[in-house]
């Protein structure tokens, strides 16, 4: 399965996209890395330096079909631009709900915020409470709620809206409220004091980053929607912040100042909802969250400290910039001087014809364009109207000499002609850079997921050729499951789950129609003499879940006296059987695991009702006419199915037949009926003699089965010939 994280380099898409990872999702990261590091996620995974709201993300959206998409990203800090609010926030979301909607997305979490509630002091605050944001931040928020919430009334997209209460923990920087807890570790591992804006004894709702990244997974494959509170429901002042902090590292003071304007004094935010629908609860106090935050805070800090050093501006590039500012000017002045020097000496004697001014002018122009071609024209104007005056010429005189107008005006024909030319030819070479860095950009970009494509591609194929829980190895595996026989699918089950699950113990119990009592009817050999051969439903809470819901049952809390998985086996719409497994290894009691054996269990169903189907249109075949009993030929292929099932399985059956030979149909409807169950079989042997065949029941049991029909008058022995096979 796929999940597509925005903003998943963040502080708190990290831990979302570590969580998912852990639980074998392929994971997808969109992040314009404004706040993001890319550092903050070390494992195999695919990511993407892009903006949420950039047309490039529908290219992302179609070469990879998502399940789920996390929206985290956003501009965090409350006090900031509003138009940068709109443009991430809203614009942002907007886009990829777009997205989401077009691609098929099967669920879509959105990250909200406590801001949206503004500084109401109904404490708790419920889902209910009045909305009133006074942030920018908050108001983005607030509408992006609303295009959640009718994207599903309007197009179906089902989605679930988070309102964080203020999220700390590893990773996190040092804006927004939440970063309180950051600022606090940075400064005390700098020996620095602390400062608080009031007298500390605001509180605030802190949740650690990881039951958040919890609560996220568990909306992903929920069927909830809507809006929820996500928090510790608990208030933590300033001050208890310190103290605890002060228990893992010596504070050195503590400075008071003025209470910030527009700061909220309390806020907690009632979780009810969300433990009571997602069955979820925080799992980490704030002093084991703190002692957790700090211990990595401790580990970076060194290169924390390294990493804001080299965010300083060292003065050479600082003078380098301005070297590259003022150049140009230095250089022209030198030409002028070089100029000046030869227009004004006797070596142009020989050259008076040459207007050295107009070269002057010309390479300024090419080389630097208009703004220091008018600089250069102006300073040939001012070396032009110099000679004359060391020629004898009056000023007043050159005011009415219409050859110095002639020769200014071919100076600034010339500076504005070559000036204009060449920023022209300039804008021209920009554009076309431009443009070819764009092309190049987005080659660069259709050609990485060109490769990636490739690349899952090729995954796939070797996924299918190799991994034990592919589809075309599962195929292979069901393919014992292609029989009419009821008895040999059931049988054949056992192997199909322990190949595909890898578990050490398999059963199957049959259910009654009432849905009360459960018999099994096949096993693997590591059930023998370990798990009951019927049970009471009303007896065991997990067995009715399953019955109740429909649904693969996970045992979460590790109870021992139930199985690990419970998965039930449906036929024309009701359940038939369920599937238990145990034994499985820790790594995969995972949502991967259980979806997969979900799959078999309805490859296990599809199988069965094809098989019930057969039965049914051939019931006439299969039985004597006007009786339950089965003729020989479909006696003999149960009796086939359950010897292959006590070899492979050591799964014990019995087959009894009349002691005096005086067995016959009437006897059934009369004695036999109500003693047989629902597993249990009369047919006809090969000698067409009236036997039964009781399912899972081993010789142990044969005196007190013997017993039980002896009484009602039906002295029967066991075939001797059947037990062969032990």
């Amino acid at each position: 399965m796929k999940v597509l994280i925005t903003g998943g380099y963040g502080f708190i898409g990290s831990h979302v996209a570590d969580r998912f990872h852990k639980e074998g999702y392929e994971v997808y990261i969109i992040d314009n890395l404004t706040t993001g590091k890319l550092e903050n996620v070390t494992f195999k995974h695919k990511g993407y330096h892009l903006a949420v709201e950039d047309s490039k993300c529908e290219e992302i959206f179609q070469a990879n079909q998502f399940d789920t998409v996390v929206h985290l990203a956003a501009q965090a800090s409350v006090n900031t631009n509003p138009q940068l609010d709109s443009e991430s926030n809203v614009l942002g979301l907007v886009n990829i709900l777009n997205l989401s909607q077009k691609f098929k997305v099967k669920k879509f979490v959105f990250a909200s915020s406590a801001a949206v509630y503004g500084t109401n002091e109904q404490l708790p605050l419920t889902e209910e409470a009045e909305c009133d944001p006074i942030s920018p931040y908050g108001i983005s928020k607030w509408v992006g709620e609303s295009y959640c919430l009718k994207w599903q009334e309007l197009y179906g997209l089902d989605t679930a809206c988070f309102r964080f209460s203020n999220v700390y923990g590893p990773r996190q920087s040092s804006s927004g409220e939440g970063g309180v807890i950051s600022i606090f570790m940075n400064r005390v591992l700098s020996e620095q004091q602390l400062y608080v804006f009031g007298d500390g004894n605001q509180t605030r709702d802190f949740i650690y980053v990881e039951d958040v990244a919890d609560a996220i997974f568990r909306m992903s494959y929920s069927n909830l929607s809507g809006i929820y509170n996500l928090s510790t429901n608990k208030a933590c002042s300033v001050n208890a912040i310190i103290e605890t902090i002060g228990g893992l590292h010596a504070v050195k003071g503590v400075t008071y100042t003025d209470k910030r304007p527009g700061d909220i004094t309390h806020s907690i935010l009632d979780n009810a909802r969300v433990k009571h629908e997602l069955d979820w609860a925080p799992m980490y106090g704030i002093e084991e969250g703190l002692q957790r935050t700090y211990g990595w805070f401790e580990q970076k800090h060194g290169e924390l400290e390294s990493a804001a050093s080299s965010m300083v501006e060292s003065k050479p590039s600082a003078a380098k910039q301005w070297l590259k500012k003022y150049m140009p000017y230095g250089e022209n002045l030198l030409a002028f001087i070089l100029t000046a020097w030869l227009s004004l000496t006797q070596i142009t004697n020989d050259y008076s014809a040459i207007d050295i001014k107009l070269f002057y002018i010309t390479i300024i122009g090419i080389m630097y364009g208009s703004r220091q071609s008018i600089l250069a024209v102006v300073l040939s104007i001012g070396l032009f109207v110099y000679q004359k005056l060391l020629d004898g010429r009056e000023f007043i005189s050159l005011l009415y000499d219409t050859d110095v107008f002639f020769q200014i005006a071919i100076y600034l024909f010339i500076g504005l002609v070559v000036g204009y030319a060449i920023e022209r030819k300039n804008a021209i070479i920009q554009a076309t850079a431009r443009t070819k860095d764009e092309l190049e950009e987005r080659y660069d970009f259709l050609n990485g997921m060109y490769r990636e494509v490739r690349e899952v591609k090729d995954e796939l194929q070797l996924r299918i050729l190799n991994s034990g829980d592919s589809f075309g190895k599962i195929y292979s595996i069901t393919k014992e499951l292609e029989s009419l026989e009821p008895e040999t699918v059931f049988n054949s089950t056992v192997n199909v789950v322990k190949s595909i699950m890898a578990v050490e113990s398999v059963a199957i119990y049959s259910v009654n129609p009432y849905g009360t009592y459960m018999r099994m009817i096949a096993h693997s050999n590591d059930y023998a003499g370990q798990a009951a051969k019927s049970l009471r439903v009303d007896e065991h809470s997990s067995m009715q879940w399953v019955l109740r819901e429909g649904n693969v049952f996970v045992n979460k809390e590790l109870d021992s006296s139930a199985p690990l998985m419970i998965a039930p086996i449906f036929y024309n719409g009701e359940i038939k059987a369920v599937i238990t497994i145990d034994g499985m290894a820790f790594h995969k009691f995972s949502l991967y695991y259980q979806n997969l054996f979900k799959v078999t269990s309805e490859l296990v169903s599809s199988a069965l009702t094809r098989a019930f189907a057969y039965i049914e249109a051939t019931e006439s075949q299969r039985y004597v006419t006007g009786t339950p009993i089965l003729r020989k030929e479909a006696f003999a292929s149960i009796l086939e199915s359950k010897r292959l099932a006590r070899m492979n399985h050591s799964t014990p059956y019995l087959v009894l037949i009349s002691a005096d030979g005086t067995l016959g149909v009437e006897d059934y409807s009369e004695k036999i009926a109500g003693m047989l169950r629902e597993t249990d079989y009369i047919g006809l042997n090969e000698d067409e003699e009236i036997v039964i065949l009781l399912s899972n029941t081993g010789e142990e049991d044969a005196g007190h089965v013997l017993n039980r029909f002896a009484s009602r008058g039906l002295p029967l022995h066991i075939v001797e010939a059947e037990l062969q096979h032990d």
